[in-house]
């Protein structure tokens, strides 16, 4: 059973102009002959994870790592009520990732994510198929509005608690409409306290349906730095007030785009965030795609869930490649 490999340095890193004022920060590791991976954080808005190399053979995969627009060390950065979000949409990200492909002189490449990154790998790969080795993810989400709807009120019938403290942080004329959109409003104001609070209230909800985890992390949302905090919630509600910028189903809709693509589908049973419906009508729709059921595993994973990502990313490796020529 393979263990997690050394987390490693970046030998190359930096800031790349896509446009409308906006930079992202990337970083690539590993070895720069073997078999290119893209790692696709989600959020969207939490920056990349220096801890995912561990998922990466370092002898075998040349690693490209990076910040979605408006987080991270991306820049501008959305924790700054200046910074405008009109240029920040799926279509632009995707794009982001074709113009940082290109930059680096990448033919093809295996994408890796989860939960929001699982829509964006979905969605890039959908529009150019042809630059896409293989797939994994994990946390299956394709941010449906049906999803949407399902994390910020359905489950709510699950933690009634949290969830009225969720509504009702709200101004009493929000709290029987679209409460994301009334919390992006909020996290837009020109007033710091209400953004403030307003980026509180939102990820103490985010660790309230993460709580029942016995693998997780408490506090794995209000414990961010208060920046990446308020890039996080300013950016999330952004995209999921708006449908992630996607029609309604089209990921689903699209689905046999994927075909050929060899995709790892990695679920846990326990995650009440992302619904297992997800993955499975994704993995039926996706002749190419298998689907892996943790069951000791929500949300956030599990060790059971990181040995099944590293074996996923192990079998789609390849030989080890000598990058001295």
């Amino acid at each position: 059973m393979p263990e997690l490999h050394p987390i490693g340095e970046p030998y190359a890193e930096g800031l790349l102009d896509v446009g409308d004022g906006n930079r992202i920060h990337w970083e690539a590791s590993g070895n720069p002959a073997g078999k290119p991976a893209l790692v696709v954080h989600g959020g969207p808005g939490s920056g990349l994870n220096t801890g995912n190399r561990r998922y990466f053979d370092p002898e075998r995969y040349h690693l490209v790592l990076f910040s979605q627009r408006g987080c991270g060390r991306s820049e501008p950065h959305a924790a700054d009520p200046a910074t405008s979000l009109e240029h920040n949409t799926t279509a632009h990200l995707i794009a982001d990732m074709e113009r940082l492909r290109e930059h680096l002189g990448i033919e093809k490449w295996l994408l890796y994510g989860g939960s929001w990154g699982s829509t964006l790998i979905l969605a890039y790969a959908q529009a150019h198929p042809e630059r896409v080795s293989e797939i994994v993810i994990c946390a299956v989400t394709m941010t449906r509005p049906e999803e949407v709807d399902w994390l910020y009120r359905g489950v709510g019938r699950l933690l009634p608690g949290p969830w009225e403290a969720f509504r009702d942080a709200l101004p009493p004329e929000d709290r029987e409409g679209d409460l994301v959109s009334a919390y992006s409003r909020l996290l837009n104001s020109p007033d710091a306290a209400v953004r403030s609070k307003a980026a509180h209230d939102w990820a103490t909800w985010e660790d309230a349906v993460i709580a029942h985890e016995s693998q997780g992390s408490p506090n794995a949302y209000t414990g961010r730095p208060t920046e990446a905090l308020m890039a996080f919630t300013r950016i999330t509600a952004h995209y999921f007030s708006r449908d992630a910028f996607l029609e309604d189903g089209q990921l689903l809709r699209d689905a046999h785009r994927l075909a050929g693509i060899p995709g790892v589908l990695i679920h846990g049973r326990l995650d009440l965030s992302c619904p297992l419906e997800t993955p499975w009508s994704l993995a039926r729709a996706w002749p190419d795609a298998e689907l892996t059921v943790v069951d000791d595993a929500g949300h956030t994973g599990s060790p059971v869930m990181r040995r099944t990502i590293l074996d996923a990313l192990e079998r789609f490796a390849g030989p080890a490649r000598d990058s001295s020529g």
